[in-house]
Protein backbone atom coordinates (compact mmCIF):
# COMPACT_ATOMS: atom_id res chain seq x y z
CA UNK A 1 0.00 0.00 0.00
CA UNK A 2 1.29 3.13 -0.89
CA UNK A 3 0.41 6.85 -0.09
CA UNK A 4 -0.20 9.40 -3.26
CA UNK A 5 0.31 13.01 -3.07
CA UNK A 6 -3.48 13.19 -3.71
CA UNK A 7 -4.80 11.71 -0.74
CA UNK A 8 -6.04 8.51 -1.88
CA UNK A 9 -4.44 4.88 -1.12
CA UNK A 10 -2.49 2.96 -4.21
CA UNK A 11 -3.07 -1.27 -3.30
CA UNK A 12 -1.40 -3.83 -5.44
CA UNK A 13 -3.64 -6.78 -5.85
CA UNK A 14 -3.41 -10.20 -5.72
CA UNK A 15 -7.01 -10.65 -6.08
CA UNK A 16 -9.67 -9.03 -8.08
CA UNK A 17 -12.02 -6.55 -6.24
CA UNK A 18 -14.72 -4.72 -7.31
CA UNK A 19 -15.41 -0.44 -7.23
CA UNK A 20 -17.26 0.63 -3.56
CA UNK A 21 -15.38 -2.15 -1.88
CA UNK A 22 -14.02 -1.86 1.77
CA UNK A 23 -10.47 -2.57 2.53
CA UNK A 24 -9.53 -3.84 6.21
CA UNK A 25 -6.47 -5.05 8.52
CA UNK A 26 -5.47 -8.15 9.51
CA UNK A 27 -7.57 -7.02 12.78
CA UNK A 28 -10.71 -6.35 10.33
CA UNK A 29 -10.53 -2.71 11.17
CA UNK A 30 -11.42 -0.64 8.12
CA UNK A 31 -9.02 0.93 6.10
CA UNK A 32 -10.02 2.17 2.64
CA UNK A 33 -12.74 1.91 0.37
CA UNK A 34 -11.62 1.20 -3.79
CA UNK A 35 -13.05 4.16 -5.49
CA UNK A 36 -11.62 2.83 -9.46
CA UNK A 37 -8.97 0.34 -10.73
CA UNK A 38 -6.02 1.02 -12.47
CA UNK A 39 -3.00 -0.50 -13.94
CA UNK A 40 -2.24 -3.15 -16.77
CA UNK A 41 -5.52 -6.34 -16.39
CA UNK A 42 -2.80 -8.77 -15.98
CA UNK A 43 -1.50 -6.40 -12.29
CA UNK A 44 -4.18 -4.20 -11.24
CA UNK A 45 -3.65 -2.07 -9.07
CA UNK A 46 -6.40 0.07 -6.51
CA UNK A 47 -7.07 3.71 -6.14
CA UNK A 48 -8.93 3.52 -2.34
CA UNK A 49 -10.09 6.69 -0.09
CA UNK A 50 -8.60 6.28 3.20
CA UNK A 51 -11.23 5.55 6.18
CA UNK A 52 -9.02 6.36 8.81
CA UNK A 53 -7.39 9.44 9.83
CA UNK A 54 -3.77 7.82 10.81
CA UNK A 55 -3.46 5.87 6.90
CA UNK A 56 0.48 6.26 7.23
CA UNK A 57 0.62 3.49 9.64
CA UNK A 58 -1.33 1.03 6.90
CA UNK A 59 1.64 1.70 4.52
CA UNK A 60 3.62 -1.26 3.61
CA UNK A 61 1.10 -3.60 5.36
CA UNK A 62 -1.21 -5.94 3.58
CA UNK A 63 -5.24 -5.16 3.81
CA UNK A 64 -8.16 -7.19 2.56
CA UNK A 65 -11.30 -7.20 1.27
CA UNK A 66 -14.48 -7.23 3.45
CA UNK A 67 -16.82 -9.97 1.79
CA UNK A 68 -19.87 -8.25 2.76
CA UNK A 69 -18.99 -4.49 1.43
CA UNK A 70 -21.48 -2.47 -0.05
CA UNK A 71 -20.38 -2.88 -3.46
CA UNK A 72 -21.77 -6.29 -2.89
CA UNK A 73 -24.89 -5.78 -2.11
CA UNK A 74 -28.11 -5.92 -4.56
CA UNK A 75 -29.29 -2.30 -5.35
CA UNK A 76 -32.86 -2.46 -5.30
CA UNK A 77 -35.17 -0.04 -7.44
CA UNK A 78 -38.95 0.85 -7.28
CA UNK A 79 -41.12 1.05 -10.13
CA UNK A 80 -42.71 4.61 -10.69
CA UNK A 81 -46.25 5.23 -11.29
Amino acid sequence: MHLARSGRVIIQLTKLVEEGQILCDEKSGKVAKVMELIGPVTKPYASAAPLTNNIKKFTGKKVFALENSPAKKQKIRRKRK
